[in-house]
């Protein structure tokens, strides 16, 4: 049986190649996911190979047996009309006959076998494809922005198909027919620089953000403490309190900031295409009331109507490119860097946000430079007594500038704006609650300070509450 079947794959030049590549593709795969099994990591790559392309290469090779057993059958008709009667159109499958029950049986084996292997690398492949390394490490230049910010965020843990696809099979195949076209792009480097955000085609967040989060349940006011460090040379430190206005649902009518996610509350806007500018404002409330807000302000681009959810005040949840003056702050509160370096924050802001570097190696190199340079002229003997700290000062503004920057994607301090809040990047709340959209009857969107938060202290050396808190 297994004579005949090896003579009827091999009988033409097609088949055996179709034989040579399958069965090296097979022993590659074996050998790999071998070396997996022993606790062999080769990153992305290793599982595209493994359970991606090899198994395209052994589907590929069991494709060419059957088309090199037809070659050789059509040869051998041809030879008959020459010399002989001519043969059958089709092959006649006579399980009587053992060359020919051989074959069959011989092919259901193998079919059977390749079918199970390929099946098994397919369900392996998708799982790869949707793992953090191969969205962010494979496409690297192209996805290095994002999968940076995403490794530093409070999502860390997810996986990018969690937020990007979510559960369902009609998302996963949008999703990788989108894919299909990010690959052309990548591979033809007709991808854009940078990567243009809002994501139009980005799933509902109720599909996907609100699996985990729970809009109805009643979270109340937060205390939030922002510490932040002047450009004076003693780096004078100064911090506000805020008391967030949460909210959320409480009982049967929700407060807050999480009003807009009330169930019975929907929220339409007309706005531009990067959703920056909001022109119209629509509300329904839970008593079925309809009313639209209207703003002097005249689109000058293509505009869109879209229903208000998470992401559009939390548009970076995973991926978040703070301010320069944010990350340096973080940074002396947590350590990082010694706050009592003199001017160590102008000097700071100055290296990350004016230095003009190709690449992230030539600015950690240019950022150590500049601030070792700095105090050996103006401070020269503290250069020497501090030099430790000095070149850890360094190195934490070479991370702040790595983390935010990538100048092979075009992406610099202010590409990328966060709406949650409102900042110098980007208005934030107050693309609505700026007090300019008003309604027939001369209401107006709520603005000012106290609609989302309530001021406890504002830029104070040693504010009084918090004293009071932690007595």
């Amino acid at each position: 049986m297994v004579r005949h079947f090896v003579s009827a794959i091999m009988g033409h030049w097609v088949s055996l190649m179709g034989v040579i590549i399958a069965v090296t593709c097979l022993l590659m795969i074996g050998l790999l996911i071998g070396l997996q099994m022993t606790g062999f990591e080769g990153g992305a790559y290793l599982g595209i190979l493994t359970f991606m392309l090899l198994p395209m290469g052994f589907a590929f090779g069991l494709l060419l047996i059957p088309i090199g057993a037809w070659l050789k059958r059509k040869q051998h008709a041809k030879a008959m009309a020459q010399h002989g009667p001519e043969g059958p159109p089709l092959p006649i499958i006579d399980l009587n006959n053992d060359r020919t029950r051989g074959i069959v049986l011989s092919s259901i084996v193998v079919g059977l076998l390749s079918f199970v292997l390929l099946a098994g690398a397919t369900y392996k492949g998708v799982h790869e494809m949707e793992t953090v390394a191969f969205c962010g490490t494979v496409c690297h230049t192209v996805m290095e922005p994002e999968h940076t910010a995403f490794l530093r965020s409070a999502h860390s843990k997810l996986t990018c198909a969690d937020c990007h696809i979510g559960a369902g099979a009609d998302w996963f195949v949008k999703s990788k027919i989108s894919g299909s076209w990010q690959m052309v792009s990548v591979a033809f480097n007709l991808y854009p620089t940078p990567i243009a955000t809002p994501v139009h085609s980005l799933r509902p967040a109720r599909d996907t953000c609100e699996q985990c989060h729970w809009p109805t349940k009643h979270v109340g006011d937060k205390l939030k403490v922002e510490t932040r460090f002047a450009d004076d040379e003693a780096n004078s430190m100064t911090k506000t309190v805020l008391l967030m206005k949460v909210g959320g649902q409480q009982g049967v009518t929700s407060t807050g900031i999480h009003w807009h996610t009330d169930r019975g509350v929907k929220v339409r806007y007309l706005s531009d295409m990067k959703r920056e500018n909001i022109y119209d404002i629509e509300t329904t409330t839970p008593d079925g009331k309809v009313k639209l807000f209207k703003t002097d302000a005249k689109p000058e681009g293509p505009v869109e109507w879209r229903t208000m959810d998470c992401v559009d005040c939390h548009n970076r949840p995973a991926h978040v490119f703070k301010p320069a003056s944010k990350e340096i702050n973080s940074a002396m509160e947590d350590g990082r860097i010694d706050r009592t370096l003199p001017f160590i924050k102008r000097e700071g802001m100055r290296v990350v946000t004016e230095g003009k570097y190709a690449s992230k190696e030539e600015a950690r190199v240019g950022i150590a430079k500049e601030i070792d340079g700095f105090y050996k002229a103006k401070y020269a003997e503290l250069a020497t007594t501090k030099a430790t700290e000095i070149k850890a000062a360094a190195a934490a503004l070479g991370d702040i500038y790595s983390w935010n920057v990538f100048p092979k994607m075009k992406v610099t301090w202010g590409t990328y704006t966060n709406h949650l809040g409102h900042a110098d990047d980007s208005p934030g709340c107050l693309r609505c609650h700026d007090k300019k959209h008003k309604a027939e009857d001369g209401t107006r969107v709520s603005g000012g300070c106290k609609t989302c938060h309530s001021v406890l202290a504002d830029d104070e050396p040693d504010p009084e509450i918090l004293a009071t808190l932690k007595p």
